[in-house]
């Protein structure tokens, strides 16, 4: 019941002006997004790849109905793709994009808008020497996304593309994305979605996890493990090592603020370890997601508030 509140928040403008004005809420949000501008996220970037992590980079921003500001959400990544060129950190940060935020909900126009705007993010990753992620969001943008996706490794094979456990239908699409070259995401969930398309239950959306990364490890793909799930991280570990795979031949991914020790464990035990790391002022959506995944972000939150209060 809790998660499915916190998830009908996270669409809720008025949800959002109550979260947003509330004068406690940035210094909680804090923990899970280190600032909003590009300097703060380059700090934290440089900081997380001095300590042997690798990045993946959000800038905050989905459900765009507006075409100048999915253009001004592109410029953001141009910049942001410059400025990692520039400190040096492209060989430890790539970027992940939510095609929501660069057009894809603009009435008829939406998917070639997206596609068009996600080419030119990825043509400035290839011209600096990293790669794009694609976001995956609710069930409703799925076909559209991996469609997206389709298109953009035809010049770009080393797009990302980002599947979820808790879907149905992710045994078939791992098979489908399992490919040479292919980079794939595999996460649990985080929207609210109908039974008819999505397991409901905590044991079914593990066994599904567990059934998906069996066929990317099997598979000759890059499998990019995320999950802050011990039993996921040690299920996925004696996977890779069943498959043969080298160290280099897939990641573990964890979320900014989430199990920071957790994290460098992976990481000096020789692993890829990579954290998504989002900025900007757009937190809310992405904010009440990350209390919905776990009642333990609840808690925090909520000892937060009244520890300063």
């Amino acid at each position: 019941m809790l998660r499915s509140t916190l998830l009908a928040a996270s669409r809720s403008r008025l949800a959002r002006r109550l979260v947003e004005g509330a004068p406690l809420t940035r210094s909680v949000v804090d923990r899970f997004i280190p600032g909003a501008t590009l300097d703060d996220a380059l700090a934290v970037t440089g900081a997380l790849a001095a300590d042997g992590r690798y990045v993946t980079l959000d800038h905050l921003g989905e459900d765009t109905t507006d075409i100048h500001q999915a253009t001004a959400t592109v410029d953001a990544y141009l910049r942001l793709l410059r400025r990692l060129d520039e400190a040096g950190l492209t060989g430890r940060a790539e970027v992940s994009v939510k095609l929501s935020a660069v057009g894809q909900f603009l009435p008829d126009i939406g998917e070639k808008v997206a596609l068009d705007n996600a080419r030119r993010i990825c043509e400035a990753a290839a011209t600096v020497g990293t790669t794009v992620t694609l976001d995956m969001e609710d069930h409703t943008t799925t076909d559209s996304t991996l469609g997206i996706l389709r298109e953009l490794r035809a010049d770009f094979p080393w797009v990302g593309a980002v599947l979820q456990a808790y879907l149905r239908r992710t045994e078939g699409d791992c098979r489908d994305l399992a490919g040479p070259g292919s980079r794939v995401r595999l996460c649990k969930g985080a929207y609210q979605e109908p039974a008819s398309v999505a397991f409901a239950q905590k044991s079914e959306v593990d066994l599904s996890y567990v059934r998906c990364l069996k066929v990317l490890m099997a598979g000759q793909g890059y499998p990019m493990v995320a999950s802050h799930d011990p039993r996921m991280i040690a299920i996925a570990a004696k996977l890779a090592h069943q498959a043969g795979r080298a160290a280099d031949s897939y990641e573990f991914q964890m979320l900014y603020g989430i199990r920071d020790a957790e994290q460098r464990r992976i990481a000096d035990e020789g692993n890829r370890m990579r954290v998504y790391l989002p900025y900007g002022d757009e937190w809310y959506g992405y904010f009440m997601r990350r209390l919905a995944e776990r009642p333990a972000n609840v808690a925090f939150f909520l000892r937060s508030l009244v520890t300063r209060n």
